[in-house]
């Protein structure tokens, strides 16, 4: 079998595909890119008040502190989580001094993280968005104002993006039937969702990291962020439906009008919503609870 192998011409041997390289080793390139910047960038620093804050107009080089590649790579994802920084500023874990790493925020991200998986594997959120496209058949003009803000909650909640392409093909089929594009449906999705990642008020993925780097707590400048949810929302509402109406009295006027016989074709064939399930009484206290824990 290897002979015959072997004898096989080039042509008929599958063709490698090129796969896009993982998070992980993205981020082990970038480790060993920036180790191997240390021999090229001058080294530098600040002078620091009593408060540990940088003086401003008192840089000044140091001497360069190159660093071997490999070993870098290797203990910059340790120092980085629970590092500990001595008097010279110097970071590693087999320091006496203060904690340096960011194993704080690691924690809260990967507890968090749980939370939201395991919220989602109940298929409580899917199936309470789900029951209130059900119930809205009919009066689909509704739905801009009500999902877009359904999305934008979750945008500013959670960082809700990725878990909203289960709904696509269910939207779009309702908003096809009632005369409107599938564009109008996508940017209810896409807009709405956007919006509220946007205006993150208490997003623990987004707002809640950035505090927690700044020094600040989460509630500073929240209210600044309320209203950038709130007038960023209204003025999405205003926009799809806007352009949504449009579409319904002229068709013509869709910006894929071309792609108007396509689209009817692949998504007016199904998109009732059952693959969601329906929406129980448990799915209600689960929504519950998950609000009430932000």
């Amino acid at each position: 079998m290897t002979e015959m192998a072997e004898q096989l011409p080039a042509e008929s041997k599958p063709k490698k595909k090129f796969e896009f390289p993982s998070a992980f080793t993205i981020l082990f390139l970038l480790l060993v890119l920036i180790a191997a910047a240390t021999f090229i960038i001058p080294a530098g620093t600040y002078d620091y008040n009593e408060d540990g804050e940088p003086v401003p107009g008192t840089y000044h080089e140091v001497p360069s502190n190159p660093q071997k590649l490999l070993v870098s790579a290797l203990k910059g994802p340790i120092n980085g989580m629970y590092g500990i920084e001595d008097e010279t500023g110097n970071v590693d874990v087999w320091n006496y001094g203060e904690l340096f790493g960011a194993i704080d925020v690691a924690m809260f991200v990967l507890i968090i993280g749980g939370f939201l998986g395991v919220t989602m594997k109940t298929g409580a959120i899917n199936a309470g968005i789900a029951w209130v496209v059900e119930k809205l058949q009919g009066k689909e003009k509704w739905m801009f104002p009500i999902l877009m803000t359904i999305f934008a909650i979750g945008g500013t909640s959670y960082g809700m993006a990725e878990e909203t392409l289960a709904f696509y093909a269910l939207i779009i089929t309702v908003m096809l039937a009632a005369g409107y594009d599938g564009l109008s449906a996508a940017a209810l999705i896409l807009l709405g969702a956007g919006i509220g990642v946007l205006g993150s008020t208490i997003n623990p993925f987004a707002t809640g990291i950035a505090s927690g780097f700044a020094g600040t707590t989460i509630s500073e400048g929240l209210i600044g962020r309320l209203i950038i949810l709130v007038i960023g929302t209204a003025l999405g509402i205003w926009f799809v439906v806007r352009y949504a109406e449009k579409v319904k009295q002229d068709p013509s006027k869709s910006l894929i009008h071309d792609q108007k016989a396509a689209n009817e074709a692949q998504f007016m064939t199904g998109g009732s919503g059952s693959e969601f399930g329906e929406f129980t009484g448990r799915h209600k206290v689960i929504l519950a609870l998950f609000f009430l824990a932000f």
